[in-house]
């Protein structure tokens, strides 16, 4: 089965209004055939409706950087997947591992959240990943199996098979360090194994796995090419017009 590459930008908590218009317009005109790459930009939700509203014939997508789990209520500072809906934003992601480190955000968490994005028509981009001490310990495979096993509980196979997960070893994340693309593909492909066994094998060659950790233009080719491995989840390298369209060129 052919997959699109998917390669999404993650801006974390970056840029302002004025620089979320700069880069609009940076990248205007220049993005890859929709039919042949899909791109999406994550960013902080005081800019997800400007992303929307003032990109033009631009082809990107537009993705939360979270979500809260409930339609409405007495949750201040939250929003809801519905909320995402009615603005036109196609993704959310979920489970980032900021937010499970520095928010506490659990397992249970964000699947709820695949649950909610799912019931309102907004996409998830569930995360999972392992910290140096798992990964020099050698059970990466078995922590993502428990992370990926937890995310897609009571999801459907219909579900999972449209859903997008992308695994970030938490050790590559802003460190300047990358897996190389054969320990990036070896857990890609972990994962994938784990959806076959969950859903069978024509849900898990639907699924795309995207592969984040201080990937770079220079990065993104060799990446790209690996069989496991269906996009990219960006962060830095997201920031500036020109980075970001190196990246979309592999």
């Amino acid at each position: 089965m052919s997959r699109k590459p998917f390669i999404a930008g993650n801006w974390k908590m970056n840029h302002n209004l004025k620089d979320t218009f700069a880069f609009i317009a940076g990248i205007d005109g220049k993005l890859p055939d929709p039919e042949k790459i899909e791109v999406a930009i994550a960013a902080p939700a005081l800019y997800l409706v400007p992303l929307v509203h003032h990109r033009g014939k631009n082809t990107y997508k537009v993705s939360a950087e979270n979500v809260y789990f409930e339609k409405s209520g007495a949750f201040t500072g939250e929003i809801s997947p519905e909320m995402l809906a009615a603005e036109g934003i196609e993704y959310s992601i979920i489970g980032h591992s900021e937010r499970r480190e520095y928010f506490h955000e659990t397992d249970e968490d964000i699947n709820k959240k695949a649950h909610a994005l799912f019931a309102a028509g907004v996409t998830p981009i569930l995360c999972c990943g392992e910290t140096l001490e798992t990964f020099e310990s050698g059970k990466t495979a078995e922590w993502v199996t428990s992370q990926i096993e937890a995310g897609l509980k009571d999801l459907t196979a219909e579900q999972v098979s449209k859903l997008v997960i992308a695994y970030e070893p938490i050790w590559a994340i802003g460190t300047g360090k990358t897996a190389t693309p054969e320990i990036a593909d070896e857990t890609c492909g972990v994962v994938r194994s784990i959806v076959e066994k969950l859903y069978g094998k024509e849900v898990s060659e639907a699924v795309r796995i995207q592969y984040g950790g201080s990937v770079k233009p220079d990065t993104i080719a060799e990446l790209m090419a690996k069989p496991n491995i269906d996009g990219a989840l960006v962060g830095g390298a997201s920031l500036q017009p020109d980075s970001f369209l190196g990246l979309l060129s592999f």
